[in-house]
């Protein structure tokens, strides 16, 4: 039986919370093509430390594609991230889309699809429940702009 292969997406946080990141810290996440879009926003905020997850996320495609946590009524054409499947997306390798934390903070994410052949057992061990990141870099901001476990911003 022929393992099922996974997504490799490298994310990039660009900006957000008033910061404009000169360097940008990332994650290399792996994902199920099963996996819906929602699964992989909260696998993002997880690799990014954010701990309040009580706020909207929109992932952004060319021609207009966009895709929203409950999706929009006031705009129609945008689509309930909880039912998109990545396998449904039509992404290769070198695909690129837009993911935002905080729609009023904007933690701007650019996100590229590396690979599309990714043994999930080779990369993380076992293949795991939810889309995982497996790399990491940079510095990473606290969601809101705190500097110590006093919160003050100095």
């Amino acid at each position: 039986m022929a393992r099922e292969r996974w997504l490799s997406i490298k994310v990039e946080l660009l900006s957000g919370g008033g910061l404009v990141l000169e360097r940008h810290p990332g994650r290399v996440m792996i994902a199920s093509p099963r996996h819906t879009l929602a699964e992989l926003a909260e696998a993002i905020d997880l690799a990014f430390a954010r701990w309040d997850h009580s706020h909207l996320h929109e992932f952004e495609f060319g021609e207009g594609r966009r895709y929203m946590l409950g999706g929009s009524e006031f705009e129609p054409e945008v689509m309930d991230s909880t039912g998109a499947r990545l396998s449904a997306l039509d992404l290769g390798p070198e695909s690129a889309f837009e993911y935002v934390f905080d729609i009023g903070d904007d933690w701007r994410h650019h996100c590229e699809v590396q690979a599309t052949d990714v043994d999930p057992a080779e990369e993380y061990g076992s293949p795991p429940e939810q889309p995982v990141p497996i790399w990491g870099w940079g510095w990473i901001p606290d969601q809101y702009g705190r500097l110590s476990e006093e919160g003050d911003e100095e």
